[in-house]
């Protein structure tokens, strides 16, 4: 039983929609490092696709919610090796805090595609800064 008045994911229509996965281990500890709160908030997103029958490489759209936005270099690489091209779009956001004292959480949308459809398109805009 989930002990949250939501679903960690929620799949109709072919998309996944998966709720904030944070930067905890499996007993739900917060996870102490940066490139290891980053492995982390990507292994419970996984699972949390998995319980809608998707996986990393349905992800479409994240959502980076980070409590230090100096974190973003090492998330624009751990992106890369995570993700092929092309890779989902994403958003990256500083918080104040985030529960557990985590210091990660990533959101997504996923879509599983149909045999009879092909894969997304990516559009590139003027770089970030």
């Amino acid at each position: 039983m989930n002990p949250h008045p939501y679903s960690p994911a929620f799949d109709i229509a072919g998309f996944g929609f998966v709720s904030g996965a944070l930067s905890v281990d499996e007993n739900g500890d917060a996870v102490a490092g940066r490139t290891e709160a980053l492995e982390a908030a990507m292994s419970r997103l996984s699972e949390r696709l998995a319980t809608v029958d998707m996986k990393l490489e349905d992800v479409v759209k994240t959502t980076y919610f980070v409590t230090d936005v100096s974190l973003r270099d090492e998330a624009n690489r751990h992106y890369e090796t995570v993700f092929a091209e092309p890779r989902p779009a994403r958003s990256f956001v500083q918080v104040a805090a985030l529960p557990y004292g985590a210091t990660v959480e990533i959101e997504a949308i996923a879509h599983k595609a149909r045999e009879n459809e092909t894969a997304g398109t990516t559009h590139t805009a003027p770089r970030e800064r």
